[in-house]
């Protein structure tokens, strides 16, 4: 049995403007949460404590990485305009 589309969960998108703020949020939760694991098993090992240590670990780095994102990303755009040809689209 299919759902109607009148039942289905349409969920509402944000408008364009919330880019700058969702892209590095989104961004800083993927790359922490690998980097952070990463780095935890290296440190401590696949140990019965890792969930719990890697967690913490990735925490701190996300309250590192999320606003670093914000103020760095707007910089790296700038350079890579600078080095990529942005005229030469496929």
């Amino acid at each position: 049995m299919q759902a109607s589309p009148q039942k289905t969960l349409k969920l509402r998108k944000l408008p364009p403007s919330y880019s700058a703020v969702v892209m590095p949020f989104v961004l800083s939760i993927l790359m922490t949460c690998i980097i952070s694991a990463v780095s935890t098993a290296i440190g401590t090992g696949w140990t019965n404590g890792f969930v719990a240590t890697w967690s913490y670990a990735w925490g701190i780095s996300w309250l590192v990485a999320f606003p670093s994102l914000l103020i760095v990303l707007p910089i790296v755009r700038r350079i890579v305009t600078a080095i990529v040809d942005q005229s030469a689209h496929p």
